[in-house]
């Protein structure tokens, strides 16, 4: 089962859970914990059993002021989680802009490519397009080194539900099907608490793009700007920002605290039902 024929298998208005495989030295919040694949594979599995839907494995920190690694050094890092999980029929998200690092992750199984720069390196469109698989796009003003120096918008909303309308595009022009594709309005990436808080007010104006939504906000440090605390500290405002998301038409969460996730939602799911 493709990872769109799961997400059409569930009740409508069911939000999925993704939880986050960080299998790196740098990122922002569980940089460290996931370096060898055994870590690796130890944490999906965990946050699988705490009720995951699907995992986002990632090789390459996009936190602001990361810097870039090698296509070889990605795929050192994610290739031995991707095709551990993907023998346990695990639904494998890659966080990668590289074509390279795309092909070789859909050839071990990866079911989805998430991209925070929407596919727009060289070959990254076709890549998806050659896989069949779905993918997210994800916008980011700037690049990760540079992108919260001095973030600037004249509408927030407009101007990045314009580019990703304009990323869809592209991907439907390559042959990219609309039930393949999700976009993600980049909470973070290029944007001041502002910018942040604006997006969320109005999230469900992405659902205008008539593609899925993913939604990535725990942890960040928009929520340490609102409460004062620390990034180990954040699980409690994510989970709020996370239930917001998904009464704001969100289709996937992607988070660090699976089980808290999964059990807001729970209770907000009942009550919606």
């Amino acid at each position: 089962m493709s990872l769109m024929q799961r997400l059409n298998s569930f009740p409508p208005g069911r939000v999925l859970i993704m939880g986050i495989v960080n299998v790196t030295p740098d990122s922002f919040s569980d940089g460290g914990l996931c370096v060898s694949p055994e870590d690796a594979l130890r944490h999906a599995t965990c946050l699988i059993e705490q009720g995951a839907d699907l995992v986002d494995v990632g090789g390459e920190s996009t936190r602001p002021g990361s810097h870039p690694v090698t296509v070889e050094e990605e795929l050192r890092r994610i290739m031995p989680v991707v095709e551990a999980l993907a023998d346990r029929n695990v639904f494998v998200s890659i966080d990668t802009s590289k074509p390279q690092v795309m092909r070789a992750a859909i050839g071990a199984g990866a079911a989805m490519i998430n991209d925070v720069n929407a596919l727009r390196a060289k070959g990254a469109l076709e890549a998806v397009a050659a896989g069949g698989v779905a993918a997210c796009l994800m916008h980011m003003q700037g690049e990760p080194r540079s992108m919260q120096a001095q973030p600037h918008y004249n509408d927030v909303v407009s101007e990045v539900r314009e580019f990703l309308r304009q990323r869809v595009d592209a991907a439907l022009a390559v042959g990219i099907s609309r039930e393949q594709l999700m976009v993600d309005p980049g909470f973070g990436f290029g944007k001041t608490l502002e910018h942040n808080i604006q997006l969320l007010r109005h999230l469900d104006q992405f659902l205008e793009l008539n593609v899925g939504l993913m939604v990535g906000l725990s942890r960040k440090s928009m929520l340490g700007k609102i409460t004062g605390s620390d990034v180990d500290d954040r699980i409690h405002a994510s989970v709020a920002a996370a239930i917001l998301a998904a009464a704001k038409g969100a289709g996937i969460l992607r988070v660090h605290d699976v089980k808290a996730t999964r059990d807001a939602l729970a209770v907000y799911n009942a009550v919606q039902s």
